[in-house]
């Protein structure tokens, strides 16, 4: 199976080409703001080192929150988009799974792993995973308070959001890596969900309402 995968959900923008088993093209690079721009060249370019063509793909992978609103609607827009004019089948995947499945296993064994995502406000989204990375509970925002909840666990931290909850959280060890999500991860767990059957639609799970309003709808002309 050949899967393209991408992610601009958070402060990055990241696109790999897997093949069957392993990552064959990747590109990662940490970014705020910018993905609109970024995306589709980092596309072209995966896919070109890799050697392959949309006719050649059977899978797009991309995040589907929780996230940056904007960052969310670039990667859905792309991989919909995409999906339209190559006829391909999109796997969703969480941000906070994706992060959660960059730990080691080794570093997991004994744990409660705890994915952060900074959520721009005070407060932040959070999913937890046992050490098999099998989910604890659905992805939730949640104020950095909340979290001494689960102080007695043995937690292991991980995502760009670690800062704000630490304080909270004084015992947890901390996973040094990157804390957002990378299309490598991403392209391994859509050809996983896809195959079983329990990947998430490309439709935006933004866990509370964007920042943003529609304008109010113009009065129609009378007659």
């Amino acid at each position: 199976m050949k899967v393209l995968a991408f992610d601009t959900a958070t402060a990055a923008c990241s696109a790999a080409i897997r093949i069957d088993d392993r990552i064959v093209a990747h590109r990662f690079a940490p970014m705020a703001r910018g993905q609109s721009e970024a995306l589709m060249p980092m596309i072209v370019e995966t896919m070109a080192d890799a050697g392959v063509g949309f006719a050649d793909l059977d899978l797009i992978g991309v995040t589907v929150g929780p996230g940056a609103f904007t960052g969310l609607r670039i990667g859905l827009a792309t991989a919909r988009g995409l999906a339209l004019a190559a006829a391909l089948p999109v796997a969703g995947i969480l941000t906070t799974e994706a992060i959660a499945h960059a730990v080691p296993a080794a570093e997991r064994t004994g744990h409660t792993v705890l994915a952060v995502v900074d959520a721009k406000r005070a407060d932040v989204f959070v999913q937890r995973f046992d050490q098999h990375l099998a989910p604890l509970g659905a992805a939730r925002a949640a104020a950095p308070g909340e979290l001494a909840a689960w102080a007695s666990e043995r937690l292991l931290l991980v995502g760009d959001g670690v800062a704000q909850v630490r304080p909270y959280l004084p015992d947890a060890r901390v996973w040094p890596g990157a804390g957002v999500p990378d299309a490598a991860i991403v392209a391994a767990l859509a050809q996983q969900r896809w195959c079983a059957g329990t990947a998430l639609p490309p439709a935006p799970v933004y866990i509370r309402p964007p920042d943003v309003t529609p304008p109010a709808p113009r009065p129609s002309c009378a007659t």
